[in-house]
């Protein structure tokens, strides 16, 4: 295995409740009322469609608001990784993943470790330049099994209520969460911010026609059928912690060029948002000598 980078779990595909357009020569983000399954094949206009996205169209008469969907570890974090992250806006490379109390930050002599205070109190994230990024994958259908397509977001709303949903599933099926008959739904609600505007946001709920009970049953066979035929489960989510935990920064650079595009775009880094408060720092240093800097600075506030 490759040192350094994040083995992450195979993708076939993407989930959105949104899409990139262009206005006025520009390229941005544009939220939506519904999810958009595509394939990770990008053409003049935009993302191909996914097969499945047709599919479920006609199904939902137009509008896919439910996802049917099985998950593919019984860890919770495994399934759903969320942190605070900073990219460099110019290139889409990752420069910071913490989690409020610790981060680790790219600097000119490699990867460092500094203290989180989050967002909201860290110099570095003025500008709406370090937000909270979740990626959830999924499978969708029964073809492969190991394969996923992958939903990410940097909504608290829907990063709250995903995490909350994994942790109370994995608890009541008694750690069976890959075993679960699921879907994801869309939901929305307004608040005094959004002046009456719905926001849309990521629910998981047991698969549509499913009670509770129905939906804990069919797990508890499954996962028996499986140990019968030697699906190891609990080998399968120690392997993938381990290759998660192999890299720094789950997003290479390549990746993170579409990431920023669609969710970092707003307000982008630039050398001196990361030099106004290091005076000491020589104006030909790199992002990265910069970056540093503060972050020192930080260390000792």
């Amino acid at each position: 295995m490759l040192k350094g980078l994040s083995i992450t779990p195979p993708i076939l595909g993407r989930i959105s409740i949104g899409k990139v357009v262009e206005k006025n020569g520009k390229r941005l983000p544009e939220k939506d009322d519904q999810f958009t399954i595509t394939s990770q094949v990008q053409s003049k206009d935009g993302w191909v469609p996914h097969p499945l996205d047709e599919t479920l169209r006609k199904e939902q008469g137009g509008k896919i608001r439910n996802i049917p969907i099985r998950l593919l570890f019984n860890d919770p974090e495994l399934n759903f990784r969320a942190e605070y992250s900073l990219f460099d806006r110019s290139t889409g490379r990752p420069l910071c993943v913490g989690d409020g109390q610790n981060c680790k930050r790219q600097t000119e002599e490699g990867i460092k470790s500094f203290p989180c205070p989050s967002p909201d109190a860290c110099p570095l994230a003025k500008g709406n330049a370090c937000k909270p990024y979740g990626r959830l994958n999924v499978a969708l259908g029964d073809d492969d099994p190991l394969g996923s397509f992958v939903f990410r977001t940097t909504g608290f709303n829907s990063i709250r209520t995903l995490s909350a949903r994994l942790q109370y599933f994995q608890a009541i099926s008694g750690n069976k969460l890959s075993c679960l008959a699921l879907e994801l739904r869309l939901r929305g609600k307004s608040t005094r911010q959004s002046l009456g505007t719905p926001i849309y946001y990521v629910d998981i709920t047991p698969r549509s026609g499913l009670s509770t009970e129905d939906m804990l049953q069919q797990a508890r066979q499954l996962d028996e059928a499986r140990r019968q035929a030697g699906f190891d489960q609990e080998a399968l989510d120690q392997t993938a912690k381990l290759g998660l935990g192999n890299g720094a920064f789950e997003e290479s650079e390549d990746e993170g060029g579409d990431v920023v595009e669609e969710f970092f775009s707003a307000a982008p880094v630039s050398d001196s948002q990361a030099t106004s408060s290091v005076s000491a720092t020589p104006q030909h240093t790199t992002l990265g000598q910069k970056l540093e800097a503060k972050a020192e600075a930080l260390t000792f506030s």
